[in-house]
């Protein structure tokens, strides 16, 4: 049960700041992304702010937890990293804040969050990894 709250809490605190940084709003990120048009540079600083926070809490932990580091860049994590960058690229959300826009009622999320979890348990199906 309390692990149960931790996660909630963290969650919450992640919904949070999501929101505060407006990454939740997919024309703030589509405008990120633009960079030879009309580009919105500010959520560079919110990158820059969770690079430089993992980077020391990382080092922090690594004594502490082993880390999963990958040995090989394959097949499967290109085409995973292009299809999750052309779709965040086209409608502005990834996972995160796609759960979190759940509570504005958006069709268009809600059928985004649908078609995430479907790809999801496709590739659990297929691969039957957990």
């Amino acid at each position: 049960m309390k692990t149960f709250f931790i996660s909630l809490i963290s969650g919450i605190i992640f919904a949070i700041g999501l929101s505060i940084s407006g990454m939740i709003n997919p024309h703030k990120v589509k405008g990120f992304l633009d960079i030879f048009g009309n580009w919105d540079y500010s959520l560079a600083f919110v990158m820059g702010g969770a690079v430089g926070l993992n980077y020391f809490t990382f080092k922090y932990f690594e004594k502490k937890h082993e880390l999963n580091t990958p040995t090989a860049i394959d097949k499967n994590l290109i085409i995973g990293s292009a299809l999750f960058g052309i779709g965040w690229g086209l409608i502005g959300i990834c996972p995160g804040p796609g759960i979190v826009n759940l509570i504005n009622f958006d069709l268009g999320i809600l059928v985004f969050v649908v078609a995430m979890l479907l790809g999801m348990s496709l590739y659990r199906m297929q691969t039957g990894k957990r």
